[in-house]
């Protein structure tokens, strides 16, 4: 599909997009992104207003792990997440006085930090142009046929970075996390008010003539 219809699409739909995990301060916005995954965003700020309510980084840092778990339980995989956040926070307190850096091999070397979670925190914290790939931008991705079906997150990165500008990276992904999470849904898409639904191959081929 044409990628200015698509920029065009989604400034119409989403031209305030930005991050829906809350955070007041960096170290809050890397801990709630590693406590997303596999969780809804919803859910991990409910969580996030009591642990950093009652942490910050340098108490964090020294926290009984159980603590830790029993607050972050309603995540899911909160035990193996609790060491994830004690050893983060460890971590970070002692190699940067707290502050998250603008160092993606560091970022990527700390647990439960993957590419996706410092793609999102270089991007918002640092305004480093990335496209973060969750299930919604896979999902959407391949619905407009920017990739294939085949594709995994590393392909399909690299092609909507080979797509559109460098400088759209960062709101487009916002953009494309809120299209596949609010009209471009896995089930019930919302395609009949969709304005990429005359150009969308998956409204086409499966949803038109139905």
């Amino acid at each position: 599909m044409n990628k200015d219809l698509i920029i065009e699409a989604l400034d119409l739909l989403y031209p305030n997009a930005q991050c829906e995990l809350k955070y007041q301060k960096d170290y809050e916005l890397l801990i709630a992104t590693v406590l997303s995954a596999q969780c809804t965003d919803k859910r991990v700020n409910e969580v996030t207003a009591i642990i950093f309510q009652r942490y910050d980084i340098f108490s964090l840092a020294k926290a009984n792990i159980q603590d830790i778990e029993s607050i972050i339980k309603p995540v899911g995989t909160f035990r193996r997440k609790a060491l994830y956040v004690s050893e983060i926070a460890k971590s970070l307190v002692a190699n940067y006085q707290g502050i998250v850096p603008n160092n993606r091999v560091y970022l990527e070397s700390l647990p439960g930090v993957g590419h996706k979670t410092a793609n999102v925190v270089l991007s918002n914290i640092y305004n480093v142009p990335a496209i973060a790939v969750d299930t919604h931008v896979s999902r959407v991705a391949k619905r407009l046929k920017l990739a294939k079906e085949t594709d995994d997150v590393t392909i399909i990165e690299k092609k909507l970075m080979k797509k559109f500008p460098k400088a759209k990276w960062s709101r487009l992904h916002h953009q494309l996390v809120l299209f596949g999470r609010y009209t471009c849904k896995s089930l019930k898409p919302e395609c009949q008010t969709c304005p990429l639904n005359n150009n969308c191959p998956y409204y086409q081929h499966h949803i038109k003539n139905y």
